[in-house]
């Protein structure tokens, strides 16, 4: 089944500003986190309940090389991207897009 991906903007906005993060901490830092971002999606398009249930219907999928989870959920339609999320923060930044 092929699910269209959708980002909620909250998602889109944690991607942009960890983009920018690590361009000013090294040169070319911020596309390596977009292809493992791309990676990441990949896999969860190919095999959407293979990643663990973390709260309520959300799954969350680590990202290989950075501190980074994508937090989504599965319809029939869709996954929903609901964050992209820093492993150190605090779990109810995200939790109250629920």
């Amino acid at each position: 089944m092929i699910r269209r991906v959708a980002f909620r903007p909250e998602a889109t906005a944690e991607i942009a500003e960890a983009v920018d993060w690590y361009e000013t901490h090294g040169k070319g830092l911020g596309s390596e986190f977009l292809r493992s971002l791309e990676a990441v999606i990949a896999n969860v398009e190919r095999n959407p309940l293979a990643f663990p249930l973390v709260r309520n219907n959300a799954r969350r999928a680590l990202l290989r090389r950075f501190p980074y989870a994508l937090m989504y959920i599965v319809s029939d339609e869709e996954l929903l991207i609901v964050a992209c999320f820093h492993s150190h923060r605090d779990p109810q930044h995200w939790q109250s897009r629920m």
